[in-house]
């Protein structure tokens, strides 16, 4: 007969338990590369001020603030002005995330990215949401899934194939996000598809079908955060491998045969533009001469450079008491400032001259995004294709399966009444870009041409957008719980 566990077993397991523990949380917080020492304030606070070009913008945040108090009816000027303030605040936020990040583990800076990746997105769904604008929450986050989706991944393939005439990626990845992508786009139509399938019942109850429909997406927001959940541990814990530029599945990035037309154009223009050139080739000059430069060329002095990198100490910008500073102050001017920026849409809209749809699903991404952009087109053209992908693609998933179920969580908290059935058109644009960008990336390479197609998609989409008013099929949702 087997033996049952006497307590002195129990407590040897328990004992046995907190080492495995205490290791577990201590390669989290341990960071891959030796860290080198943090510089002082003076130099930590240079390097915020000198991180980025977007700091320029930075201007704009008293500035917004003035009008916003001195002339409160200018709804136009106040939300142009906050628009452009948000955009530094935005890259200054993702400048902070970064600098913790190195100091910390890989999966431990994996979980502080996936959580601040979209920090702008959710203050300013948030703050929508206290003021009960929920067709500005739905529309926003819907508008950022497709910013990154067709925007921002169109560009990094376009940008990317200007130099290379096929970049490959991991084709395992990307179809498994795809799939997540899927499952996001069926949890937003299945409200849909559930009021129309009862409006033609004789025994049809408008208030009975939005209570059930209430119901439905708060239970399919608790599964979609579940998914999330599932997501990280994935790609953190469990198959890290499978996000790594050095996967079995991945395409090899491939020249253009003979020379580069586009970098041909460049020299042409270069030569016409009549500027002092130096005797010897410049590397676009050599790229374009000889095609195997560029795959072979630069690719080996990057891998040698990366080998370089991988072996040396990380010297941070920031110290760690200046990057939670940073951190904290950001948060709170962009919740501010993005207060000012969701009050001013009622007026900006009220004239006619703009539409509330537009405003919210092709404006109010780029707030948030404008930087992540930046980034994700810069490696695109060093062949870091994966990279993109992740920021974009990445990015999406975040908004599908986390920001959108906790916004609707939040609210059934509140006790405001979110819900997954969004605009119908929406709905079915976002059905449609899904599928789109999943047959551009199924053979695992990208071309320009697939890119300059996802961005005029983009463009299709903001045209119809202008035209479109939005319908009344939501405005039942937008009154508090206890109104009823």
């Amino acid at each position: 007969p087997r033996r049952r566990k006497s307590t002195s077993d129990i407590g040897r397991q328990k004992m046995a338990f907190f080492p495995t523990l205490r290791k577990a949380a201590t390669l989290m917080l341990t960071p891959e590369k030796t860290i080198s020492r943090a510089p002082n304030t003076w130099r930590s606070i240079r390097a915020i001020i000198l991180s980025s070009w977007f700091n320029v913008l930075l201007v704009f945040i008293p500035i917004s603030w003035a009008i916003n108090f001195a002339l409160p009816n200018q709804h136009s000027l106040i939300f142009v002005l906050t628009f452009l303030a948000i955009i530094p605040l935005a890259k200054l936020l993702a400048f902070a995330t970064d600098e913790l990040s190195i100091r910390v583990g890989q999966t431990l800076a994996g979980l502080l990215n996936a959580t601040l990746g979209n920090a702008v997105e959710l203050i300013v769904s948030i703050i929508a949401l206290i003021k009960c604008e929920l067709r500005i929450v739905q529309s926003s986050l819907v508008g950022s899934i497709l910013s990154n989706l067709l925007l921002v991944l169109g560009m990094c393939f376009f940008a990317g194939g200007m130099r290379f005439s096929e970049q490959g990626f991991g084709q395992s990845a990307v179809q498994l996000n795809s799939s997540l992508l899927t499952i996001s786009v069926i949890a937003v139509l299945l409200p849909g598809a559930f009021n129309m399938a009862l409006q033609g019942q004789p025994t049809y109850n408008a208030q009975s079908t939005d209570d059930n429909i209430l119901k439905t997406s708060h239970g399919v927001a608790l599964i979609l955060l579940f998914i999330y959940g599932s997501y990280l541990v994935f790609q953190l814990f469990s198959h890290k491998a499978l996000y790594d530029d050095s996967g079995a599945d991945i395409q090899q990035t491939k020249g253009y045969e003979g020379q580069n037309p586009w970098l041909q154009l460049r020299l042409y223009r270069r030569r016409n533009a009549k500027h002092v050139q130096s005797t010897l080739p410049t590397g676009d000059e050599e790229a374009a001469s000889n095609p195997t430069v560029p795959t072979e060329g630069i690719n080996s002095e990057r891998r040698s450079t990366s080998t370089e990198d991988a072996n040396s100490d990380v010297d941070p910008y920031m110290s760690v008491p200046v990057s939670l500073g940073l951190l904290v102050v950001v948060t709170v001017l962009v919740a501010v400032t993005a207060e000012f920026l969701v009050d001013s849409i009622s007026g900006l809209t009220e004239s006619g001259a703009i539409g509330q749809e537009f405003v919210a699903v092709i404006l109010l991404p780029i707030v948030g995004n404008a930087a992540e952009h930046v980034t994700a087109v810069t490696v695109s053209v060093k062949d870091k294709i994966t990279l993109s992908l992740g920021v974009a693609v990445g990015s999406s998933i975040q908004i599908a399966l986390f920001v959108i179920p906790f916004m609707v969580t939040l609210a059934w908290i509140m006790g405001k009444r979110l819900t997954l059935l969004f605009d119908p058109l929406e709905s079915i644009v976002l059905f449609l870009s899904v599928l789109t960008v999943n047959y551009c990336v199924q053979d695992g390479k990208s071309n320009w041409l697939e890119g300059m197609i996802l961005m005029c998609l983009y463009l299709i989409l903001a045209v119809t957008f202008w035209f479109y008013p939005g319908t009344s099929l939501t405005q039942i949702f937008v009154i508090y719980r206890g109104a009823e």
